[in-house]
């Protein structure tokens, strides 16, 4: 290419500036290695603190159960006093290690390894926390579709087997998404993890299941039924969605708590009309493990996987039911209590 002696000058003249810039450029990126070190010692600072005020907290609690034997009614107090402390304390810990990087589970160190999946600010969480909500509602629109039409258009064993395949990849992908935000603060837990485990296994036995007269026997039962889950789970997206926002707006819902396939405590408000929904699946369940056991019983069963597919709608009732009927229960005696003090 051919230069004059103008324009020559001012390419120069931008050399000159993108020289500065890099070296700017260099001195930023160093400070920002240096920043890094900082932060990665002030977490191992961290880490070590909260362990050792466990440690030291359990020490000083036995010490305390003794002391009370030999102690006036006052000092009775001030100890009683000292342990509601400390009772406070494993909250403040689950806040404060949200924040710093941890050691996986089990699930998570077999899937992904020893990567660390702490996000460091809040606003990595919520924009993790709001990309999982959203995938959870596309995936709960397309496999409602999906079950329509493989229930009422189409009839063909390979758009099932798609159908199951999708089951399976959309609940393991919530295990593993779950098990990271659970990493990162939020407070889903119990059943209502454990279920997805044994829906993601459920679908996988289904996806297996060979064309035959069981499986068609059973066919248009099963898609009936993830029609209808669907349906309730795109309820339940659009409601508890609306609770949580009620609630972190007043300032009773911590920021990491999720909507989940099932009934918790903090959706007692303004519930008027997803339960009957909920224990309708549920029984549903149990009439679907019912028919598969019934079906295990027929001379010509030979799969396995129809008593292996009866045995998880089995668990799947009694997880959902029993769980969900116990947060009622209690969500009921609380409210009882609070009247009763008012």
């Amino acid at each position: 290419m051919l230069f004059n002696q103008t324009s020559l000058a001012d390419c120069l003249q931008e050399w000159e500036g993108l020289e500065k810039d890099f070296q700017r450029v260099q001195e930023t990126h160093r400070l920002y290695k240096q920043k890094l070190e900082e932060v990665s010692k002030l977490q191992d600072s961290c880490s070590n603190a909260i362990a050792r005020q466990r440690k030291k907290l359990k020490e000083l609690t036995v010490s305390l159960e003794e002391c009370k034997e030999t102690l006036s009614p006052e000092e009775i107090n001030t100890i009683d006093g000292i342990q509601e402390s400390i009772k406070d304390r494993p909250n403040v810990f689950f806040e404060m290690e949200s924040f710093l990087p941890k050691k996986n589970g089990l699930y998570l160190s077999l899937v992904l390894g020893n990567v660390n999946v702490t996000l460091l600010n809040k606003h990595s969480k919520f924009a993790y926390k709001d990309e999982y909500e959203k995938f959870k509602l596309v995936l709960t629109v397309l496999l409602l579709v999906f079950s329509f039409t493989c229930r009422f258009v189409f009839s063909y064993r390979a758009l099932d087997a798609l159908f199951n395949f999708l089951l399976v990849w959309y609940y393991c992908t919530l295990t593993i998404r779950e098990s990271i935000l659970i990493s990162n603060g939020s407070r889903i837990k119990g059943w209502w993890v454990f279920h997805h485990y044994v829906f993601c296994f459920l679908s996988g036995v289904m996806l297996t299941w060979p064309e035959g007269i069981l499986y068609q026997m059973f066919r248009n039962q099963f898609l009936t039924y993830c029609l209808y889950q669907s349906f309730v789970q795109f309820l339940q997206y659009y409601y508890q969605s609306g609770c949580l926002y009620r609630l972190r707006a007043l300032g009773e819902s911590h920021n990491m708590d999720l909507t989940v396939e099932g009934f918790q405590s903090w959706m007692w408000r303004g519930l008027t009309f997803l339960l009957p929904f909920l224990f309708f699946g549920h029984f549903w369940q149990l009439y679907n493990g019912l028919t598969l056991f019934r079906m295990a019983q027929l001379p010509e069963c030979k799969e396995w996987q129809v008593f292996m597919c009866g045995c998880s709608y089995l668990v799947l009732f009694m997880g959902n039911f029993s769980t969900t009927l116990g947060v009622v229960y209690h969500k009921y005696i609380h409210n009882q209590d609070k009247s009763k003090s008012l």
